[in-house]
């Protein structure tokens, strides 16, 4: 299928034709057979393309070519990532051409399996062992001063889209002053934790569905771009409390122990007695888990993409297991409880 087959004209997408022209001109791939490679939340959009016969043997059937509007998606900070990624020993894609001005990468291709797609009771003992064992690579590699920092200003900026698109949009709710100091407090608490926390290289989004499932060197690892230097907890909340699929709590525990446990003995920065680990895990989950309630609402009502509301209740179910454990969090729940009681009914925005 060609990648402008679906178009009335070129002139419709330009970006497209010119990704096109491009692919053309790489003298690698047949640019005709583009089709799309997966779907992703951000403006950036993925082709698989048939590679020439005379470069598989160099690149394999496949190649992934990436298009990210350079006004909107950073290409620069992906090259960067990927290099550093690839420094310290995991699996990412080998950039075989790149158009950064334009914001064009022609990319190895690492398979069509994600992580989502292949966990089960089976092998997610494995899957997550790899996961892990990867992202002690990852840290082991971190520097500061390399990527940004995940600092105050950054976490705050996250959690306020929780009362600007969950509350505000979604449950068409205002907040009053009392309770607004109140989420404040939550706020404060949340980021005071995280910012005492040791600090590595955090990718942002180390999930389920940018990990990718090879036949060896697993996990594939995606949407890396956003990369920065944060609380060592984050990415085992992200993987280990993913928005998309949910495990048993003794599963998540012993998992951590594990990650804990490796991490200790990698001479990594975790804190020495798991139970302070354990409450870091938890407060850093629940920022990510607080800022997915704001974007997935603001995927639907903004952008037009519906499908994210679905994942909702699996996030709230986290927020509030997580803030009903500790005390200074309770005001959290206690305000979901009077909001989510009292609101109107806000349905899907197609």
């Amino acid at each position: 299928m060609s990648l402008l087959s679906n178009l009335p004209s070129p002139a419709a997408d330009a970006r497209l034709a010119a990704l096109t022209e491009w692919l053309q001109g790489s003298g690698l791939v047949d640019a005709a057979s583009a089709r799309p490679a997966s779907e992703d939340a951000s403006f950036r959009r993925y082709f698989r393309v048939d590679v020439l016969p005379e470069h598989r043997a160099a690149h394999g059937a496949t190649l992934v070519a990436m298009d990210a509007p350079p006004e909107r998606e950073n290409v620069a900070a992906f090259v960067k990532v990927d290099g550093l990624l690839a420094a310290a020993g995991v699996s990412v894609p080998a950039i075989v051409a790149q158009n950064v001005e334009k914001g064009y990468l022609l990319l190895s291709d690492l398979g069509r399996t994600t992580y989502l797609q292949a966990l089960n009771h089976d092998s997610a003992a494995t899957l997550y062992a790899e996961a892990l064992s990867a992202l002690v690579k990852i840290q082991q590699a971190s520097a500061p001063g390399v990527l940004p920092e995940f600092d105050r200003a950054f976490m705050l900026r996250e959690l306020h889209l929780f009362p600007e698109w969950y509350i505000g949009k979604h449950l068409g709710a205002t907040l009053g002053d009392k309770q607004q100091q109140e989420l404040e407090k939550v706020f404060e608490a949340i980021v005071a934790n995280c910012l005492a926390q040791p600090q590595v290289f955090m990718h942002r989004d180390y999930h389920s569905r940018n990990l990718m499932w090879m036949d060896e060197g697993n996990p594939g690892i995606l949407d890396f771009q956003d990369a920065v230097y944060g609380p060592i907890t984050y990415d085992c909340a992200s993987l280990l409390r993913d928005a998309y699929v949910a495990w048993d709590e003794e599963l998540v525990l012993d998992w951590l122990i594990r990650y804990w446990q490796h991490a200790r003995s990698a001479g990594l920065p975790v804190t020495k007695d798991f139970d302070d680990f354990y409450k870091d895990f938890e407060y850093m989950a629940l920022q990510r888990h607080l800022k997915i309630l704001g974007i997935f609402c603001r995927l639907n009502y903004r952008d037009g993409k519906p499908t994210y509301l679905g994942d909702l209740p699996t996030v709230m179910e986290y927020v509030r297991k997580t803030a009903n454990r500790y005390r200074e969090l309770k005001p959290l729940v206690k305000l979901l409880d009077a909001l989510e009681g009292s609101a109107p009914q806000v349905g899907y925005t197609f």
